[in-house]
């Protein structure tokens, strides 16, 4: 059952996993470079987001994979660049992952492939990634349903 949801709180999908954990009540943040930017602007602190001292989005993509027990990845079509970095990390490093492309996969079954890979993997503390709002306008409220959706049926 998940506890805690971490992301690098970028907008687009990140910025969806956050607020959906904030509805539902459950603890949240995650890492973000130093600075705390984001494509749009600094990153609010009721994300609650720990900052790296670093500017690299690369280690910041690496610490919360390793900070969490897997990692969901929510595109509509294949993984490009940072959403691609996070497949790899995820890995290289031995962390369960799994890419849900929405593109061909419709909510329900979405749905149902994410809480049975959750419970296949007794995933805790789950890391999401995905595109930027500037590179999918609609990813924020596709990533904002279906983890709301599995997060109503943890109860």
């Amino acid at each position: 059952m998940i506890s805690r949801i971490v992301s690098g709180g970028q907008t687009g999908a990140d910025r969806a996993a956050l607020d959906a954990a904030v509805q539902a009540g459950i603890p949240h943040g995650g890492w973000v470079p130093r600075g705390r930017k984001a494509e749009d602007g600094r990153i609010p602190a009721r994300y609650c987001l720990r900052e790296m001292t670093t500017f690299s989005y690369a280690d910041r993509t690496e610490k919360n994979v390793l900070d969490s027990d897997a990692t969901l990845i929510v595109s509509r079509g294949p993984l490009t660049g940072g959403s691609r970095l996070t497949l790899g990390l995820a890995m290289r490093n031995r962390k369960p992952c799994l890419h849900v492309d929405m593109a061909v996969t419709g909510m329900e079954e979405a749905e149902n492939k994410v809480r049975s890979w959750l419970e296949e993997n007794d995933v805790s503390t789950l890391n999401v990634a995905g595109p930027r709002a500037s590179n999918d306008p609609d990813i924020y409220g596709l990533v904002r349903s279906l983890l709301g959706r599995v997060l109503r049926a943890r109860v």
